[in-house]
Order: structure tokens, then C-alpha cells, then sequence
């Protein structure tokens, strides 16, 4: 009897563990299909029915196992992008440092990507190991081996609701650990965005980073520099519009990594008041994630900036530089300046400074221009931004919500605000002034003598 426990005990001590992945039914996994894109069921369906395995993968796999409500659906599978492609009537393959295929349905888009092989010798890297050009293809178990981190490596099988998990990704999840797979000095060099995306992550779950995972990022937060702009305008965003946008960047900056992504920001925070400003504008983008509320890129950027631009017009105003002209150039090098760093897209730097330009117009406003201001497409979002002042101490709350209130009336109310305001003013020049003058009683003015006068106008606004 002693005999056979021992030799039980031996041969469980020398089994090799089982190999394959771990695959988890409904009970376990707890995601609930009706909560899955009908359109990536699609994909998956039409890749199953032409004799190819499909998945849903990653980030959706990851907030649906805990309970979020995914941003995107991407699938992927072992179909090649030319086999893809036909089988739907709207999609296109893109891609230079790794081919995919985008299947569009309406306004969604399933990024549906083949299974890569492991990184090899051959892949074209820079002298820094980030990997240039990746279109060599795998099996479904190194596609999983390739994926950044373990919570990252699930795949979704909507037509049976299985998850296949390779590295223990689950368990990572619900322990709210992540961690690389693979060594991840390599895994940082091949791709240095994964440090931010650790670092979203773990802010995004409540989690913590594994030992290991974390220990080189500092060493490394340098690699971003080599990463192209436009990428890291988008990762930079997906950061400030997890939900948890102030725990991102205060580990963003513990890191060192702002250094090398949003360098502004150090300055910022030395600013007097400037933490607090830019703190007051993420718990409110923060709020609007929640809630499921569309995010303003344009205006997140430019509350995140606003200090330097307020630091600089303030410094012009004392050279006596017109106020307007000030202003102006304040916003312009504050935008140059970030842009060696972050490609912010033109539509949305002039947004920048459109918000910018209209916090002047704010205090200093005559009917006329109240009415022309109104008229601009980033007026609602420049009031909001004037609230954000408000609530940071910068102008006079009643004035802000004046503008609110103008802003959310309808036209007729707006006339009776404006003809109350012009009243109470009698004929002030500008809003808020605390000052009154008689108004001194005029001819109508022909057609080329108002003009004239709309033109001087205009150039005061």
C-alpha cells in the first residue's frame, strides 16, 4: 500500500503538465453574448462557414470577462487578408508593419487580423529592436504567444461561448495582475507602446503590474521617442479617455515616460494651480466615459495645455501686445511645441485654438459679437471650457454661467438674455466691465459706413 502511494506521489511529481490551452465555458467565463457586436458574430459566422477558425480576441474578451462594455470588436483568424477580403462586400486591407483587414458594417469597423508567427531573426527591426514590418503568419497557439500581455491573449468563440485562454489570462484578471508574456525587456524593445498600454491597464482595472513586467520601464521610457507621432496621438488618447485619465498620467510621470510623450506636462504641473486645473478637467472627462458620453480630443488637449498658453498670453500682455494678437501667438507655440512630440491632427489643433480664442471674446464682448460667437461651431465646447475656469477659480463663475445660460436657451430666449444684458448695461462696450456710459444718440449709418464699422468689429473680436 506505502509502495503504490509513493509511486502515485512520484509519477504526479514527474507528470508534465497538460499541454493547450484552458478552454472555459459560459458558467465560467460569465460573458454575456447579447452584449457582444452583432457584426463580429457576423465575421466570425462567414470565416466559420468557409472552413477557417475566427475568434474575438483581446480587449473585448478582457472587458466583457470583467464586466465592461467594450470600445471596439477586433477578431482574429487563420484565414490570410486575401482570403478575407472577398467575402465581404465593404472591406479593404491595411496595414504596412503588419497586413490586416477592416470589414466595415455602417460606421463600425471589425479589425479582423491573421494569426502571426513568433518573432524571428528575419523581421526587419531598428537599431533599437522595435519591430518595422511583422507579415509573417502562425498557428492560433503563436498568434496567443505573440500577444502583449496575458489578460490580452483570450479568444471568444461566439458560435460555441468558449474562451480559450493560452497564458493563464483569466486568472490574471481576476487576481488584477498584468503581465508580459515572454521576457519583457524584448517584449518593450519589439514595441515600446506596451508600457503605455501596462500602464492603462492597470489603471483601467484597478490592477497592479507584475515585478517583472514593470521593473524595465523606466530603464526604457526613452523608446518612445522612436515611435511614430501619429501612434502615439492615438495611444495618448486611448490613455486620457480610459475612465481613469489622472491615475494614467500621474503613473505616466512616475515612469519617466512623459518625458518622451507629453513633456508639457512636467511643466504644467510646476505651474501654480496647474495640477489642480488639469485634474478638474480629467474627473470630468473621466465622468463622461462613464456615462458613456462622446469625448472632445480637441478639448481634452486643450484643457490639458491651457496653462502654458495662459502663462505665455499673460507674459505678451505685459510687452503690450495687443490682447487678441497675444493670445494667438501663445496658443500657436504652445501647439508647435507639443507637435514635435504628439501629432495632433490639424482639425483638431485648430478646435485648440478656436476654444482658446473664444475664452478672450468671453469678457470682453459686445452685442454683436455675442451674436457672431454664437455662430461658431466650437461655441458650446468654448463655453464649457469657460465653466472649466470657472470651477478652477480663473474668471468669475456668474459670468460663465451667464454664457451657460445663453448657450442652452433657444433663440428666443437668447434675444431676451442678450436685450436684458445690452439694458443692463446701458450700452457698455464690454461684458462685465462694472462700468456704465450714457450712449450717445447717432445716424444710422449708410451701407458703406456699416460696413466699415462691421469690419473694425470684427477685428476688435
Amino acid at each position: 500500500m506505502l509502495k503504490q502511494t509513493i509511486k502515485h506521489f512520484v509519477s504526479r511529481l514527474l507528470a508534465t503538465p497538460p499541454s493547450g490551452p484552458v478552454r472555459l465555458s459560459r458558467d465560467k467565463h460569465g460573458i454575456d453574448r447579447r452584449l457582444v457586436s452583432r457584426h463580429a458574430i457576423k465575421v466570425c459566422e462567414v470565416l466559420n462557414q468557409q472552413g477557417f477558425d475566427a475568434y474575438i480576441v483581446g480587449g473585448a474578451v478582457r472587458d466583457l470577462i470583467v464586466g465592461l462594455q467594450p470600445k471596439d470588436f477586433d477578431v482574429a483568424t487563420n484565414a490570410t487578408p486575401n482570403q478575407i477580403r472577398p467575402l465581404f462586400r465593404r472591406a479593404r486591407i491595411i496595414g504596412r508593419r503588419f497586413q490586416l483587414v477592416h470589414v466595415v458594417f455602417g460606421q463600425e469597423i471589425i479589425e479582423t487580423s491573421t494569426f502571426r508567427a513568433p518573432a524571428s531573426g528575419t523581421q526587419e527591426t531598428d537599431e533599437h529592436g522595435r519591430i518595422l514590418r511583422d507579415n509573417e503568419f502562425g498557428t492560433h497557439e503563436e498568434d496567443a504567444a505573440r500577444r502583449d500581455f496575458t489578460i490580452n491573449a483570450l479568444y471568444y468563440d461566439p458560435l460555441k461561448e468558449e474562451v480559450i485562454d493560452f497564458h493563464q489570462g483569466v486568472a490574471d484578471l481576476k487576481n488584477r495582475v498584468v503581465r508580459m508574456i515572454g521576457d519583457p525587456e524584448t517584449r518593450f524593445r519589439e514595441d515600446p507602446v506596451r508600457m503605455l498600454r501596462a500602464l492603462r491597464f492597470q489603471a483601467k482595472l484597478g490592477a497592479r503590474l507584475d515585478p517583472a513586467t514593470e521593473a524595465p520601464i523606466t530603464q526604457l521610457s526613452a523608446l518612445i521617442e522612436h515611435v511614430p507621432a501619429s501612434r502615439l496621438f492615438d495611444e495618448t488618447l486611448k490613455l486620457l479617455t480610459c475612465g481613469h485619465a489622472m491615475d494614467c498620467l500621474r503613473e505616466l510621470r512616475r515612469s519617466g515616460l512623459t518625458k518622451s510623450l507629453i513633456p508639457l506636462i512636467d511643466r504644467i504641473f510646476e505651474e501654480e494651480g496647474g495640477e489642480a486645473f488639469v485634474e478638474i478637467a480629467l474627473s470630468r472627462t473621466d465622468a463622461r466615459v462613464r456615462a458613456g458620453k462622446p469625448i472632445s480630443p480637441s478639448f481634452l488637449f486643450a484643457a490639458l495645455l491651457w496653462r502654458l498658453v495662459q502663462k505665455r498670453w499673460v507674459a505678451l500682455l505685459a510687452q503690450d501686445v495687443q490682447r487678441n494678437e497675444a493670445l494667438i501667438r501663445a496658443a500657436d507655440s504652445v501647439i508647435d511645441e507639443q507637435m514635435h512630440k504628439l501629432a495632433i491632427q490639424r482639425r483638431h489643433q485648430a478646435d485648440m485654438r478656436e476654444i482658446w480664442l473664444m475664452q478672450a471674446r468671453f469678457e470682453r464682448a459686445t452685442v454683436r459679437s455675442i451674436w457672431r460667437m454664437m455662430e461658431q461651431p466650437r461655441f458650446r465646447a468654448s463655453v464649457d471650457f469657460l465653466q472649466l475656469r470657472a470651477e478652477a477659480r480663473e474668471v468669475d463663475s456668474v459670468l460663465a454661467q451667464w454664457w451657460m445660460d445663453l448657450a442652452d436657451s433657444g433663440d428666443e430666449r437668447r434675444s431676451q438674455m442678450i436685450d436684458t444684458w445690452q439694458a443692463g448695461h446701458a450700452g457698455a462696450r464690454r461684458l462685465g466691465s462694472g462700468t456704465t456710459r450714457k450712449r450717445r444718440r447717432r445716424r444710422k449709418p449708410d451701407a458703406a459706413r456699416s460696413d466699415a464699422a462691421e469690419s473694425h468689429d470684427s477685428a476688435q473680436d
